[in-house]
């Protein structure tokens, strides 16, 4: 799957000490995908993380840019996945 980081995606992954692996997980094998409340553009794909305890993350794309642009992700607190 091609894709591209933002450069304020290449920060919080590594200030939040997230792998590319994880990332490209999220991506190409989402368990749940949202559309986001203001920009029909952009799409979160959620992805369990067993290695950090089945924690949700979220990872939010640029559907419309191509490649695809990762613009941010993070591990939703607030989220589970059935």
């Amino acid at each position: 799957m091609e894709y591209v980081l933002t450069e304020h995606a290449r920060d919080v992954l590594e200030k939040r000490q997230i792998p590319l692996a994880w990332i490209e997980r999220a991506l190409s094998a989402p368990e749940a995908t949202e559309a986001d409340t203001i920009d029909p553009d952009l799409e979160h794909r959620l992805a369990r993380i067993q290695e950090k305890g089945d924690r949700v993350l979220r990872v939010i794309v640029n559907r419309s840019s191509k490649p695809m642009r990762v613009v941010t992700a993070f591990f939703d607190r607030r989220r589970s996945i059935p």
